[in-house]
């Protein structure tokens, strides 16, 4: 397996896992600075055999280990990261940038000897391609503002305006919702319903 063709069947597989108190969604673009030792090694073993890891939303304890902090909680739906480009600007400190692939479901972790957590998990499948909705297209035209407005470096290469998933999960990614909400819409395994609820966000802030 590698990170640009993840595995796809629905039997369990070890993978890294970095708690992080964001939520990836497939497709979309996550900057890192590391500077924990576990994390660095996590990060040179992804890029030496091409494996991804996996990034899922901190419910409860910290990003940074902490002497006597609560334990370390994390939501059991995330999101496998391909790491795309790194840098080493001093010693110590990774800066490295990250793309969303697929969603997968964690089914039982460890945490082994340097504090990294391994998780068992199983691959969620890509939800099928569907064309957004007629009455989704304010959200569609919001969203290439937002983009524009992002710039190039900063917004996915690959755009798909046309696709439901993927309209909804940059959305979801960019606005300021709470991050409950935001790992809900990742859970939602229908491009519809996410969109509804994204609509009707919006309409109450009388964006749309």
């Amino acid at each position: 397996m590698s990170a640009s063709s993840p595995r796809t069947d629905r039997k369990p597989w070890t993978l890294p896992l970095f708690p992080l108190r964001t939520v990836l969604f497939p497709g979309g673009l996550l900057p890192l600075k590391i500077f924990e030792q576990r994390y660095i090694e996590m990060t040179k073993a992804c890029m030496r055999d091409a494996l991804p890891f996996g990034v899922c939303m901190i419910t409860q304890g910290d990003e940074v280990a902490q002497p006597g902090g609560a334990p370390l909680e994390f939501a059991n739906v995330g999101t496998l990261a391909r790491i795309t480009n790194f840098d080493m600007p001093q010693l110590g400190i990774l800066h490295v940038q990250t793309e969303g692939l697929t969603r997968f479901e964690v089914r039982g972790h460890s945490v082994d000897a340097s504090g990294l957590v391994i998780g068992e998990v199983m691959t969620i499948a890509d939800e099928p391609r569907h064309p957004l909705p007629e009455a989704c297209a304010p959200l569609a035209r919001m969203l290439q503002v937002i983009a524009a407005k992002l710039g190039a470096d900063n917004f996915p290469a690959a755009s798909d305006y046309g696709d439901a998933s993927w309209v909804g999960y940059r959305l979801a990614e960019l606005l300021p919702l709470p991050l409950s909400i935001k790992q809900r819409m990742l859970e939602v395994n229908d491009a519809n319903v996410r969109l509804t609820a994204l609509h009707q966000f919006l309409e109450r802030q009388g964006l749309v």
